[in-house]
């Protein structure tokens, strides 16, 4: 796929009607691939072909000392304490540029604090890291509750592997609770003995083999932005997803609520979702903290601009540390497009607006979320994504599904 795509709905009927299969969450699916490392007997299906999931795989099946995971912080942030505990072992662990200026030093602290042998190879906080597998000893450690849910679910994946399984105290405010939550399921539901309970979360060893098979849930990151096409779209139009659960672990599967707002209804079939545009009437602004679930409002800001209803998104302070500052690029593209908005470093206020300037071209930062998250935008408007390729990072067929749904994607 070209890097550059300018594209538009290949007619002017803006009622969409098609079925799209989705690969599987890639958060369940790097904890999995973490977990089968450190358990015997665990098969996993409908793993995510995403390059996030691709890099960690690579990552855990080489015997190289560098290792080098591009863009993909989740491999980033599980590898550390992964490599931690590998006796034997040593690798420095590096990333693309980007990546060497997203902090690891909260996490790294943690691990240190259990005796993990960790450095710096540059500079001090961030990657590259060099790590020398050690056996760590200790069963308690302390950790702020407000970071990325990704240090505390680091720690969770190599719990059980230690000798005595592992205390870990988070401090303060809790944020990004279902991610936690997702990982606290997996280790149950591989049998592990594990426990969330206020501000501590408690794992138990285990040393045993099982024969156990799980298939991965479909991404709802990726869901949402048919959900945003859906809200764009003519009432009557419907997509239907799979595979899709009902009670999923994923926090994003908060969207089958959000987009009510937006005049769309979820039906669950036995493995799938009917997205159902019911009405055109919707909310004439939306106030929404996102602190469960930040992937998702790069699509919720977008799809407020196209139906032009305004929207005070919150508990967005990990978005400044993403593949790019999620909140500057927001507002740097929205106000291309003619949007009236404003960003802090932890919120995004957007008025009603009537007006979509055509024909923009869109920055992607090399940021998977912003290249989807605005491709919906071609119902209204013809758009051009720059660095569209991007979006293999998690969503590797993405423009190919477009297409399916009869958008007309023209490589420049």
């Amino acid at each position: 796929m070209n890097r550059t795509l300018i594209f538009h709905l290949l007619t002017n009927k803006t009622k969409l009607n098609a079925e799209i299969a989705i690969s599987g969450s890639k958060s369940e699916s790097n904890r999995l691939l973490i977990l089968q490392q450190l358990i015997d007997g665990l098969e996993i299906e409908n793993v995510s072909d995403s390059d996030d999931s691709k890099y960690l795989e690579k990552a855990l099946n080489s015997s190289d000392e560098t290792i080098d995971i591009g863009h993909a912080g989740t491999a980033m942030r599980f590898l550390t304490s992964y490599f931690s505990i590998k006796e034997g072992r040593e690798v420095v662990l590096t990333g693309s540029k980007r990546m060497q200026n997203r902090p690891i030093e909260i996490l790294v602290n943690a691990l240190q604090d259990l005796g993990a042998n960790i450095s710096y190879e540059s500079k001090i906080g961030y990657p590259p890291i060099r790590i020398k597998g050690t056996k760590l000893v200790k069963d308690k450690v302390q950790i702020n509750g407000d970071v990325s849910s990704q240090y505390i679910s680091s720690l969770m994946l190599i719990a059980a592997s230690l000798p005595k399984g592992l205390e870990i105290e988070l401090l303060g405010k809790i944020t990004s609770v279902p991610y936690i939550n997702m990982t606290l399921s997996l280790l149950q539901e591989l049998g592990i003995e594990a426990r969330f309970i206020e501000n501590k979360i408690t794992v138990k060893p285990f040393h045993s083999s099982i024969t156990k098979r799980i298939i991965v849930e479909s991404d709802w990151s990726s869901a949402s932005y048919f959900y945003s096409l859906i809200a764009l779209s003519a009432v009557g139009s419907e997509i239907t997803l799979s595979s899709y659960k009902e009670n999923s672990l994923q926090g994003d599967s908060c969207l089958a609520e959000i987009y009510q707002h937006f005049g769309v209804s979820t039906t669950f079939k036995e493995d799938s979702i009917v997205l159902t545009k019911k009405k055109t009437h919707v909310s004439k602004g939306i106030i929404q903290n996102l602190s469960n679930a930040p992937d998702i409002a790069q699509t919720i800001a977008v799809t407020c601009f196209g139906l032009g209803i305004s929207c005070e998104l919150t508990g967005l302070h990990t978005l400044k540390i993403k593949e790019t500052d999620r909140l500057v690029a927001l507002e740097n593209e929205l106000t291309k497009l003619g949007a009236i908005i404003s960003v802090t470093n932890d919120s995004l206020t957007l008025k009603e607006s009537t007006k979509i300037n055509p024909n923009i071209a869109i920055e992607t930062y090399k940021d998977h979320r912003m290249a989807m998250a605005f491709a919906p935008l071609a119902i209204k408007v013809p758009i051009t994504i720059l660095d569209a390729s991007v979006v293999t990072k998690s969503y590797r067929n993405f423009w190919k599904d477009l297409q399916q749904i009869g958008f007309q994607i023209d490589p420049n």
